[in-house]
């Protein structure tokens, strides 16, 4: 594996392979379990990616596919440090960088806050010096407990600035704040993506989404926790259809002025998704009700019109139980060998 310093990364990404000139992707948060997945995509797809994380909630088993590809290499770095100027040669950033389960942006919500907020515009000025497109994860947390339903890019949010949620919510959007002025001010090509609920494998099994949790304790034969009645609604989209819309994203031409929403418009309880996965499993588990957590949204569930229409072509491809099947057989592998 190669751990690059910043006084090496100008050559290594200045290299050619053969007689071909590779693009280079900066990866933030690329150990985690979207950016892992984003980073192998990326690679298949002929690009040389420059992996940084702090490995805070990321972790270096989710690359092993990688650590040994030439075309591969790996930074430990926190993004609320500035980028050294030797980055220069990046054609393409993606800003994956922030913990995005309840469970580990609570855990330090300063952090989380400032990982939004220092680490986005950390990025921002490395893709305003290299001149290159900026993909932003944002989130529809951003939308808060809805007031509108299904949620379009241009509904404001129901958003407390004080709960316990808000160092996530708020810090992406002032994230998305930052982008936006920056494309104003500066002319940076800042995309802001708004992800909603993604599953699959690599997820943390303790990472406390409800798709792991009840999976997890599905295999465990223990109870499985639903919190509140179960009524409460998401929308699951599976980790390859995400990928495939973020690259869409990136390779638009011109820049975008407007977030995206990037989901699966089918919803479904809480309630029915833990019954699926016991079905799914052959769990012998009970379902037990516990109270809703602080400022828990009761629906969400994108509103597809828009960014359906900009991303010509894509819809997601697996249905709930095939993306659930899968993610079974990758914690049947991890938690159950």
């Amino acid at each position: 594996m190669r751990r690059l310093s910043y006084n090496k990364i100008v050559k290594k990404m200045n290299n050619k392979v053969g007689n071909q000139t590779v693009r280079t992707a900066l990866v933030a948060g690329g150990a985690g379990f979207i950016g892992s997945h984003l980073c192998e995509r990326l690679i298949s797809e002929g690009w040389r990616v420059v992996c940084v994380d702090n490995l805070q909630t990321g972790s270096l088993s989710n690359l092993h596919n990688l650590l040994d590809n030439p075309m591969f290499s790996f930074i430990e770095h926190d993004v609320v440090q500035e980028f050294d100027s030797g980055y220069d040669g990046i054609n393409l950033i993606f800003n994956l960088a922030c913990p995005a389960s309840p469970v580990q942006y609570q855990k330090d919500p300063v952090s989380t806050t400032m990982t939004s907020v220092l680490g986005t515009r950390n990025l921002l000025e490395l893709a305003r010096s290299c001149e290159c497109v900026l993909v932003h994860a944002s989130t529809s947390e951003v939308y808060g407990d809805p007031e509108i339903h299904p949620q379009p890019e241009s509904y404001n949010g129901n958003v407390s600035p004080i709960g316990v949620r808000s160092c996530y919510d708020e810090g992406k959007r002032c994230a998305e704040s930052l982008c936006s002025d920056y494309l104003r001010s500066y002319g940076t090509d800042a995309r802001i993506v708004r992800i909603f609920n993604t599953y699959g494998p690599r997820m943390a099994a303790d990472d406390g989404r409800v798709v792991s949790n009840f999976i997890v304790q599905a295999l465990r034969n223990d109870d499985i926790t639903v919190y509140g009645d179960g009524s409460q609604t998401r929308s699951f989209m599976y980790i390859d259809d995400l990928v495939d819309a973020m690259l869409r994203v990136s390779s638009l031409e011109g820049p975008l002025t407007f977030p995206i929403n990037i989901g699966n418009p089918e919803e479904i309880t809480v309630a029915e998704l833990s019954r699926r996965i016991i079905c799914l499993t052959g769990s012998s588990s009970r379902i037990i009700h516990e109270p809703l957590p602080q400022d828990d949204p009761k629906r969400r569930c994108p509103d597809m019109g828009f960014s359906a229409g900009i991303l010509k072509g894509w819809r997601p491809l697996y249905s709930l139980d095939e993306g659930l099947a899968r993610t079974i057989e990758h914690f049947k592998s991890t938690i159950c060998s």
